[in-house]
């Protein structure tokens, strides 16, 4: 309402007045002020009601839905499967299998290698006496014989 009366000076609210006084009558003005009253306060009375009813079926609505309850299970279904690959992964990059119970066969470590050339190297020592000397073709780890170039 402080709207409407925010352009009209005072002079031409008292003009307004005057036309009502002189259509109306001035018994009528006062039944005429509390119709009008009684109509603002049933206007706003049902205003109020309408926006209590919208927002209380708002809230029903929103309690039938259950939206949190909704995103709470759907975001637990999306996180336990990811949790689980998080697992799996951490135990296949800190997965160390036992040698002698493994069925796999795993390729040896650099260590076992040289403890089993070591071994061959001492076992070719002692099954070979200090007064024999090998031939080429008889000597363990020995690279394979060149062949001759006499005939060309």
């Amino acid at each position: 309402m402080v709207l409407i009366f925010n352009d009209i000076a005072g002079s031409e609210v008292l003009l307004i007045l005057v036309f009502i006084l002189i259509f109306f009558g001035s018994k009528s003005i006062p039944t005429l002020a509390r119709t009008l009253g009684k109509t603002m306060r049933q206007i706003k009375e049902a205003s109020s009601d309408i926006q209590n009813e919208i927002k209380k079926s708002g809230g029903d609505i929103k309690k039938d839905l259950n939206l949190t309850g909704i995103l709470q299970d759907v975001a637990e279904d999306v996180k336990r499967p990811l949790d689980q690959m998080a697992v799996d992964l951490d135990n296949s990059v800190k997965y160390q299998p036992s040698r002698p119970d493994s069925k796999v066969q795993l390729p040896p470590t650099s260590e076992e290698l040289e403890r089993a050339k070591e071994t061959t190297m001492e076992e070719t020592k002692k099954e070979t006496p200090d007064d024999v000397s090998l031939n080429e073709s008889e000597a363990p780890f020995s690279e394979p014989a060149k062949p001759s170039n006499e005939g060309e």
